[in-house]
């Protein structure tokens, strides 16, 4: 399993897709949104640089575990290389972990390059900190990892990406990704799992703390992506 798991980082890493869409585009987007907030705040006590630098590393994370993993996998059902490896002596459930921890690693890199250009913009964090952001988002990650899983196996190559970008644009606008959630839409947010994302790193802000309801929440996620990729591996399983 560990080889399966390099093998895939090695093959998303030197994906030029990969490094434009979920490292270069929201490092884009973070100078775009602070530009226009003219480096002012979007709410009380919350600068535009550090709101911002968290949406666009989330942003980052999220596209990087959905877009590679579920249209890869939907291709590999399709040239029948899901089908070798169900030969071999990897079992069903290291492939699928295999899949989700390879896709997680990969979330690193647009993570941290949003965090160089906030701390380079004058965004201040202590070193426990910075730590317990990148962690926090990095556990996070797992949760979309297990969804983009779940979407490979749904969706025919044809279809998944299209079903991919709609499912990742519609839950980064209502999630925070490009302005707060407040007012009515908080009720309806919380049923967001890019929502919960956002509001877990919100513990960095002035006079927020570590928001355990959005980390239950996320594990609840988690659980049901990872029991619906269960269900939709064993369907494919049976159809081969």
């Amino acid at each position: 399993m560990r080889t399966l798991i390099k093998l895939e980082i090695l093959r998303t890493l030197r994906n030029r897709r990969y490094v434009f869409f979920t490292v270069l585009y929201p490092s884009l987007m973070y100078f775009f949104f602070i530009s226009a907030y003219s480096n002012g705040n979007v709410s009380t006590g919350v600068s535009a640089k550090s709101y911002f630098m968290v949406s666009m590393a989330t942003f980052g994370a999220v596209g990087a575990v959905l877009t590679g993993s579920a249209q890869r996998i939907s291709l590999e059902r399709k040239s029948g290389w899901t089908r070798q490896l169900r030969l071999t002596a990897l079992p069903g459930r290291a492939y699928a972990v295999a899949k989700i921890s390879s896709c997680a690693v990969t979330t690193l890199p647009s993570i941290l390059v949003v965090f160089v250009l906030g701390a380079f913009e004058g965004v201040r964090l202590d070193a426990g900190q910075w730590l317990g952001l990148v962690a926090a988002l990095w556990v996070g990650s797992f949760v979309f990892a297990a969804l983009g899983v779940a979407l490979g196996y749904a969706a025919e190559p044809s279809a998944v990406q299209p079903i991919v970008m709609i499912v990742y644009m519609l839950m980064a606008a209502f999630g925070g990704t490009w302005f707060p959630v407040t007012g009515g839409l908080k009720s309806v947010a919380r049923f967001n799992p890019v929502y919960l994302y956002n509001q877990l790193a919100g513990f960095v802000h002035p006079g927020t703390s570590f928001d355990v309801s959005a980390a239950a929440g996320l594990a609840g996620f988690l659980a049901v992506f990872v029991a619906g990729a269960a269900v939709l591996y064993r369907r494919d399983t049976k159809q081969a």
